[in-house]
């Protein structure tokens, strides 16, 4: 492709509202432009990467026995309330009516659609199994667009469904389909880690998430390096705290004034104790019934913990007026002291770690006042412990207790074990081999094909534009010729042809603009291959080789080009 052709607008400065460097390089490379908050235009070389990861995609599916197929993205409202899901989903869910006022959404999945496509068609177990992928816009009408394409409203992913007649076959399946993700993402060139994860408004028994290691990642993730156990600290189970190595006097619990001493870290410095000695009471609604949790003071609230313990739906921070009503305080000032004769209709909750404090610091429920020497157990029980805080440094392995290690992490592809969840509700049924019929056991796999392009930037890049890995970059070779005209062109042209022939893909910068030019705008976009014709060593049969990420650059006959380009290659495309 001939540059002076082509629609490559790069920009010097990217936008002010870029927050992340996958954003940033993506307006400036010319990959994306914005048409609004979270809606994004892809332009012909970023179009060009998206083809290249949905093809690999697609070479792994079919060979796994998947079945490509496309569904629409405006799906009734009839088929959500049939699953349970069109009050659930919550705001994200961009719904609408058309003329004739019938309810519509526009999709942010396709579980229901691919769920009653199948319900029409299959009717016995010697159907199964089945597993049908596609590719489509979804939309999910985010509160707050950020980080680019990674958390766009609009958005390009792969999502497949898989239908079986038993746990193994559904099992099978699953593995199926996660071996194929492997593959894929070991073909795109990344590190990548899989962890398990929440099966969030998708649901089903248990998922993974695959994960592009990145400092810049949005995920935190949980690592036993013992072990191999890893999880999005999301899910991150925690090893139940051991009891207290010495045995210390309890004394008796006595009020301190503490006046405007709202937070733990103000606490500390007044009191002179540190975090793990306090608790501290968060109120919550769940699903519209208030719940107390206690916690160290140094320990954060795994929100999607609670809601799983709780069975709920949505877990929200209660407002101030909620918590002073239950608690008789103002805000950072309650504790568990009496609170149950207070609010006996509240269930009170406790993480696993308040049951090792011994002599530490509540709240008084009284405001500008805590409570020294609370001791659980006999000053306070509360309804029951479980594991509610969020994964953190010195935490151990629920497997075999070794301390966790923390990286981050961009979510790039995500399975789910659905079971049953879909199908029940919408009469996916079968008859077995004793003609009883039964709800097929579904699984569910997602790639955010643009969130994969955006992750391989923020993975691979430096100071001077993006180091596209080779199996993702839109061209294999830029070339580059100094002069637009005489017998530099005329040989960047005979360069062009013949390597274009050989079947790599070539952006020629042919355009009229100075070699400083043509050198930042290659790096910028990050093609692996450069090279450049010029006059200095055209009389020499030479010309310029130099890969993206190598320090310096090479001279290669042209005798030798298509050997050594063909050796480089290869092995960029081995790694």
């Amino acid at each position: 492709m001939k540059l002076s052709q082509y629609y490559i607008p790069t920009l010097k400065e990217a936008p002010k509202d870029a927050d992340i460097i996958s954003a940033k390089l993506m307006f400036r490379a010319g990959l994306i432009r914005k048409t609004a908050s979270g809606v994004y235009e892809w332009l012909p070389l970023g179009l060009r990467v998206i083809k290249k990861i949905e093809n690999i995609i697609r070479e792994e599916l079919d060979k796994a026995g998947c079945c490509e197929v496309w569904l629409p993205v405006v799906q009734p409202q009839e088929l959500w309330e049939e699953s349970g899901r069109w009050a659930q989903y919550g705001k994200e869910l961009l719904r609408f009516k058309d003329r004739k006022d019938s309810g519509f959404c526009l999709a942010p999945t396709a579980e229901e659609v691919i769920t009653k496509m199948v319900a029409k068609d299959v009717s016995s177990h010697k159907q199964l199994p089945l597993c049908f992928y596609q590719f489509g816009t979804k939309f999910r009408d985010e509160i707050r667009p950020r980080f680019g394409v990674m958390r766009a409203r609009e958005f390009y992913m792969k999502d497949a469904y898989s239908f079986a007649a038993d746990e193994q076959s559904a099992n099978e399946w699953y593995q199926k389909v996660y071996d194929a993700y492997v593959k894929i993402f070991e073909r795109f060139g990344f590190k990548f880690k899989a962890v398990e994860a929440d099966t969030g408004s998708i649901g089903g028994n248990f998922s993974h998430e695959f994960m592009v290691l990145a400092q810049t990642g949005e995920n935190e993730i949980s690592v036993c390096p013992q072990c191999g156990y890893s999880a999005n600290t999301e899910k991150t189970e925690i090893q139940p705290p051991a009891a207290p190595a010495a045995a210390e006097t309890l004394l008796e619990p006595r009020e301190v004034s503490t006046p405007d001493k709202r937070t733990i870290a103000e606490l500390v410095d007044f009191l002179k104790q540190p975090p793990e000695k306090f608790i501290k009471m968060l109120i919550y609604n769940a699903d519209g019934n208030p719940v107390a949790v206690l916690l160290r003071g140094e320990d954060e609230l795994n929100e999607i913990k609670l809601r799983k313990y709780l069975g709920a739906n949505e877990a929200a921070k209660a407002g101030a007026d909620t918590y002073t009503d239950i608690t008789r305080s103002a805000p950072g000032f309650a504790g568990p002291l009496g609170f149950k004769q207070k609010a006996p209709a509240v269930k009170l909750l406790a993480d696993n770690y308040v049951k090792t404090i011994v002599n530490g610091v509540a709240g008084a429920n009284n405001t500008d006042t805590h409570v020294l020497n609370v001791n659980p157990g006999r000053d306070f029980e509360p309804d029951a412990y479980a594991d509610l805080k969020l994964a953190s440094a010195g935490d151990g392995c629920p497997r075999c207790g070794a301390k966790f290690d923390f990286t981050r992490g961009i979510e790039v592809g995500h399975t789910f074990k659905l079971g049953t969840k879909y199908s029940a509700a919408m009469n996916a049924v079968f008859l077995d081999e004793t003609q009883q019929s039964k709800p097929m056991i579904m699984g569910c796999y997602g790639i955010g094909v643009t969130r994969v392009l955006a992750a391989a930037i923020e993975q691979s890049h430096d100071d001077n534009g993006i180091i596209w890995p080779t199996a993702l970059a839109p061209f294999d070779i830029c070339l580059i010729a100094l002069d637009k005209e005489g017998e530099v062109k005329q040989k960047a042209d005979e360069i062009y042809t013949r390597l274009t022939a050989l079947g790599y893909g070539v952006l020629y910068d042919d355009r009229d603009e100075r070699p400083g030019v043509k050198f930042k705008d290659a790096d910028l976009i990050g093609i692996p291959h450069r090279l450049v014709i010029g006059r200095k060593l055209l009389p020499e049969g030479k010309l310029e080789y130099k890969a993206r990420v190598a320090p310096k650059a090479d001279f290669w006959t042209f005798d030798e080009l298509e050997e050594k380009l063909n050796k480089v290659i290869n092995i960029s495309n081995a790694r």
